[in-house]
């Protein structure tokens, strides 16, 4: 039978309840960083995966589901997404809360074909912002699981071009494919509020820790004029390149070159930008990283606010030749007394795989 946003929803291994908090099946309590991890498969799925879980999706569907489901892939549709709770006023597709259990289990199967096996990136980390967003839900209006929703623009296949396109409140997936191969895995938008909490049973949650961390180990290297060169003039008050700004990165690059850094402080940098490209499948991810190693001498970091990541307008940007990704820390919505954290990741070549120019 179908749900309501909001109630209980069961997302590969986590539970999520607008009434209860979150209770993974194989995490030990109290682990931050690999907070709700799920059951996958070592071995990365390949585009034909993909496509055999949509169609098996597809199949779950009544004629009114589909026509809801596959859409045309053209730019209103692919740019369609947001960081606010705003339903089917700024998302396309077929909302979770409108499916039975077994077309939820067939959608979720879909989404975690798709994307990474890491504990704490990945499939795992998209089921801790649902997870939030019931979190949410028990003190506030509008939030929840139930209020995302799934869409195929373009046909499912292994010889056309089509996206996988999901999404709701502090998430957006955008997977594009095209002749069997992934295209594109960008914009990813992520953001969660609370920052973390914890289960009934102990259990600490914190889906966006591994980036904080990541962020703050790089520009932690930083020396004190490194510091100096990396600063930006500007504060800001959300991501720049968030919904509705496609295609409007700056014209120059500011902060500091990392290929002025050593060594071990590219690594760094490399180890920042690994969390966001494992939200791909594992083949695809470790592809894309090897592209941006490829390319540190040219990109540049750079932050605004303080360093510690912990207070409104704290921000961070790493901006490549291809991999552009921003971290912030915002002031909580619904949780007044606490920050919450957006971040999104681009690339400068493949959003949307490339298919659209803005």
């Amino acid at each position: 039978m179908a749900f309501a946003a909001g109630t209980a929803l069961l997302l590969g291994g986590i539970y999520v309840n607008a009434d209860a908090a979150t209770t993974p099946s194989d995490s030990s309590a109290g682990d931050s960083s690999a907070a709700g991890t799920t059951a996958t498969t070592d071995a990365s799925s390949s585009v034909s995966d993909v496509v055999d879980a949509a169609d098996a999706f597809l199949d779950t569907l009544d004629s009114d589901q589909q026509s809801d489901v596959l859409l045309d892939f053209t730019e209103a549709n692919a740019t369609a997404w947001s960081n606010l709770p705003c339903g089917s006023t700024c998302r396309v597709g077929i909302e979770f809360s409108t499916l039975s259990d077994e077309q939820l289990t067939a959608a979720e199967a879909v989404i975690e074909t798709a994307t990474g096996t890491g504990s704490g990136t990945g499939y795992d980390q998209i089921t801790q912002i649902l997870a939030a967003d019931d979190k949410l839900g028990e003190t506030a209006s509008g939030y929840g699981s139930g209020n995302y929703y799934l869409a195929f623009l373009g046909t499912p296949s292994t010889d056309g071009t089509w996206q996988l396109h999901f999404g709701g409140h502090h998430l957006a997936l955008n997977l594009t494919y095209k002749d069997g191969a992934v295209e594109g895995t960008t914009p990813f938008f992520i953001g969660v509020e609370p920052t973390s909490w914890t289960g009934d049973d102990g259990t600490t949650y914190a889906p966006l820790s591994g980036m904080r961390d990541g962020m703050l180990d790089m520009i932690g290297s930083l020396s004190s004029s490194e510091l100096s060169e990396a600063k930006l003039s500007e504060s800001f008050s959300d991501v720049l390149l968030g919904p509705g700004e496609d295609g409007d990165f700056p014209e120059t690059k500011e902060g500091l070159a990392v290929g002025e850094l050593t060594d071990d402080q590219q690594e760094l940098v490399l180890d920042a930008i690994e969390p966001w490209v494992d939200v791909a499948d594992d083949t695809t991810a470790a592809s894309a990283l090897s592209d941006y190693e490829s390319e540190l001498d040219e990109t540049y970091i750079s932050y605004s606010g303080s360093t510690d990541l912990d207070t409104t307008g704290d921000y961070v940007r790493i901006d490549g030749p291809g991999v552009w990704i921003e971290f912030i820390c915002q002031n909580g919505l619904v949780y007044q007394n606490q920050v919450h954290y957006h971040t999104v990741y681009r690339d400068h070549d493949t959003d949307y795989g490339g298919e659209f120019s803005f």
